[in-house]
């Protein structure tokens, strides 16, 4: 039986053991370690197991998984959503879909602290939801608006996405922070006229909220202060090169709770939730990159990775093409597999291919993060609307119902990105940084 042959059947057999409701991590484990075992001995199986568990558990550069997510967590549960909820509010809710575009705006400046989609949608499915239906919003607008703009908090730095990738890669996680700034306010720009546009086709969905005055604008404009201090904090420090993105983790995480403390936004019980959801959040994170380290070594053994550059690049296909194809596998992927899971899953195979292509790698990461924020929206997995149906009780139908029209912008958005990658790129140039 050839490597190749075995690969393929390694992968068969991991998403047999999802199919019977294995968490993607261990799956990936037990299937790197029983091929890794047919393809060399039981006792090299053996010596990988214990050794990529040591490796990943005692890995440095991954300390900024769980800072950033402690950064984000403590932010969720310190009030920041509901004060840029209303910030966001005062200047646009009187316009048809003001109140959904005002989420959409709030959920992007809270990912500039917060590299969760999960948490952020959370937070405003609590804060958002019961302001738009005191409005009488529809639910699907609702439901719509929070699971997909809650994405945008992976593509705003710091993205666990983003470092995860780069860990893979061994690309500078700086550079690709800074990459995703560009994108991410064009897709909330994406999504707000997106919302205008349903909202003046069927009005019902969004009525216009009330009209504030200029003076209880400038009341609310604090409400986005501590944001803004946090992320120069962070970002300038990274770019500065004060500190490494790994440093800045920790930076970043002590400001916020800093910020908290300062104006009391946070009290015990909250700073309790966010260090247990942090803990669980990245234990979950660490077991996945576990399983795909070992995976991913036996992947390499079968050759798969290499078989499949050579074949791409045989093909006589346009590159654009090519990309367009790995893009549809990706976005299938995201509807049936965990979005972190599939980052860890598919880099090792599909990042020699765009090398060899001659794709920018760091342009190639946003346009993963963007396929990312499709999935965690579309059925069957789309674990933000699942998040969001829950918290603000809303029929899940109703919540997928409310996804299409902005999945649509997120298409757009590719199409933008993939026609013009130096919207992508100009800002890690503007910068010096290496792309």
């Amino acid at each position: 039986m050839s490597t190749e042959l075995v690969g393929i059947i390694g992968f068969l057999f991991m998403f047999f053991l999802l199919a019977v409701g294995l968490e993607i991590g261990f799956a990936m484990a037990i299937t790197g370690f029983i091929g890794f075992a047919y393809l060399t001995s039981f006792g090299a199986a053996c010596n990988l197991l214990a050794k990529d568990l040591f490796d990943v558990f005692t890995t440095y550069s991954l300390t900024v998984v769980p800072l950033f997510i402690l950064m984000g967590q403590i932010a969720a549960n310190s009030g920041i959503g509901s004060r840029l909820y209303n910030m966001s509010y005062k200047f646009i809710g009187h316009i048809p879909g003001g109140l959904a575009m005002a989420t959409s705006i709030a959920c992007t400046f809270f990912g500039a602290i917060c590299g969760s989609t999960t948490a952020t949608a959370a937070t405003f499915a609590s804060v958002s939801a019961p302001e738009m239906r005191k409005y009488k919003y529809d639910d699907r607008l609702i439901g719509g608006v929070i699971a997909s703009s809650g994405g945008i908090g992976i593509m705003i730095p710091p993205s666990v996405i983003f470092i995860v990738y780069g860990i893979f890669t061994q690309l500078s996680i700086g550079t690709l922070f800074m990459s995703g700034i560009i994108p991410g306010l064009i897709i909330c720009a994406l999504f707000m006229i997106a919302i205008y546009i349903w909202c003046k086709k069927n009005p019902e969905l969004g009525p216009k909220g009330e009209k504030s005055t200029w003076g209880q604008r400038f009341k609310a404009l604090p409400g986005a202060i501590e944001i803004i201090i946090i992320f120069f904090i962070l970002m300038g420090g990274i770019m500065k090169g004060f500190f490494t993105p790994t440093e800045g983790g920790a930076v970043g995480a002590f400001a916020t709770l800093l910020v908290t403390i300062i104006t009391r936004s946070i009290d015990l019980k909250g700073f309790y939730k966010s260090i247990l959801d942090t803990l669980l959040s990245s234990c979950m994170i660490m077991v996945i990159v576990a399983g795909a380290t070992i995976f991913g070594h036996f992947i390499a053994l079968s050759r798969i990775p290499f078989t499949v550059a050579t074949w791409v690049g045989g093909l006589g296909l346009h590159p654009i093409i090519i990309m367009a194809l790995i893009i549809f596998i990706y976005l299938i992927g995201g509807c049936v597999i965990d979005a972190l899971a599939l980052i860890v899953l598919t880099v090792p195979i599909f990042y020699p291919v765009i090398l060899q292509l001659g794709f920018n790698p760091i342009w190639f990461g946003v346009i993963i993060v963007l396929i990312t924020m499709m999935g965690v929206i579309t059925p069957p997995v789309g674990v933000n609307s699942y998040v969001v149906s829950g918290i603000a009780k809303i029929p899940l139908n109703q919540v997928f119902s409310g996804i299409w029209i902005f999945l649509a912008a997120l298409v757009v958005a590719a199409i933008i990105f993939i026609a013009f990658p130096e919207l992508t790129l100009f800002l890690p140039k503007m910068f010096n940084m290496a792309v």
